[in-house]
């Protein structure tokens, strides 16, 4: 199992007050495929995700990746890790402003011993005509595409994603998917998608839903469609 999720606990708050928000999460992921995270707000979906890639730690458990367990490295190495061996993209696209779109990406570059090559890149996200511009130049949509290729260039082996359409409208939704999809596809990056957009679990490999801090359901979709299929 190249992702492995081992009685993931995390609970936020003191005393009385205090939340438990993952109740002892058992998953395992494998190489390339494509997962979609679902659940309501406060399942505790974006919790998960925020512990997989290194970005919060639970309180007990272990995440392995590829045989490695988070835990049991230091700050400095997992920071090193992280820059290795993951990519993010979040709802907000956090470009840097004074930079031109190949520039936002190729800051990614940086964090890799072997990036992609940044103009094949630029055509797969179909903004190599927009490379010169700056962010504020864009639609939200190509914007959220230069972000994906920020985290796609170091060519990671997960790719993280938090809502990645939850800010965009649907026509433009469905072309980040298949762009999604495409890169998932070529390059062969394990997928973790956090969402509460229900139809887009027709498009996963692997479906888990989340509720109460706890899976309910963890299941291989046998009948997958296209993102281009995909109607909500």
């Amino acid at each position: 199992m190249f992702l492995e999720i081992s009685n993931i606990r995390k609970g936020f708050g003191e005393g009385d007050s205090r939340t438990e928000v993952l109740k002892g999460i058992d998953l395992g992921i494998e190489k390339g495929e494509f997962c979609v995270l679902l659940g309501p707000s406060g399942s505790g979906k974006s919790t998960l995700l925020n512990i997989i890639g290194g970005i919060d730690n639970a309180d007990s458990g272990y995440i392995s990746i590829g045989g490695e367990k988070t835990a049991d490295m230091n700050e400095k190495a997992l920071t090193l890790y992280r820059r290795k061996h993951l990519g993010y993209i979040f709802q907000m696209y956090n470009l840097i402003p004074n930079l031109n779109i190949k520039e936002n990406i190729e800051v990614g570059a940086y964090l890799s011993d072997a990036p992609l090559d940044v103009d094949e890149l630029l055509h797969t996200l179909g903004l190599y005509e927009h490379r010169h511009k700056l962010p504020n130049q864009l639609s939200g949509g190509q914007q959220q595409r230069t972000a994906i290729g920020r985290a796609i260039i170091k060519n990671p082996d997960i790719l993280l994603c938090d809502e990645p359409t939850g800010a965009l409208d649907y026509k433009t939704s469905k072309e980040i998917l298949k762009l999604i999809e495409e890169v998932n596809r070529k390059y062969g990056n394990t997928v973790v998608m956090v969402t509460h957009n229900d139809a887009i679990k027709n498009m996963a490999d692997r479906v888990i839903k989340l509720r109460d801090g706890m899976v309910r359901s963890n299941r291989v979709n046998e009948s997958r469609i296209s993102a281009e299929e995909l109607d909500w």
